[in-house]
């Protein structure tokens, strides 16, 4: 038995770690959008981008190209509806709100890419 491993329950950590990334209802927001994307032939990969500013989701139509959307979550917003954001490839806000389900429900991809 090894006695350096230590069960961490109530870690004060989590909170800090949780702030820096997406909250489990974003995620699934998000990952719900991706899969619908998907399987309309539209998105073919994704990444994360992870600092202590924001977190980003980008979208690829293919693996060799840069991203065509970045659906990012800022930790510091200068406002309230810059807290979440979609960008394009050059880093240009195509939609920003405070409410990502909503933001994500509300657009119309094929319009956002012309």
């Amino acid at each position: 038995m090894n006695k350096n491993l230590k069960l961490v329950v109530n870690n004060s950590f989590k909170n800090i770690e949780e702030k820096y990334f997406f909250e489990k209802n974003e995620l699934k927001v998000i990952l719900n959008l991706y899969a619908q994307m998907v399987s309309k032939g539209s998105w073919k990969d994704y990444g994360l981008t992870i600092s202590n500013r924001q977190v980003g989701f980008s979208v690829f139509k293919n693996a060799t190209e840069n991203a065509m959307y970045k659906i990012c979550k800022n930790f510091k917003p200068a406002n309230k509806n810059l807290k979440y954001l979609i960008t394009d490839s050059n880093g240009n806000i195509l939609k920003n709100s405070s409410d990502l389900d909503i933001m994500l429900r509300n657009i119309n991809w094929k319009k956002l890419a012309g």
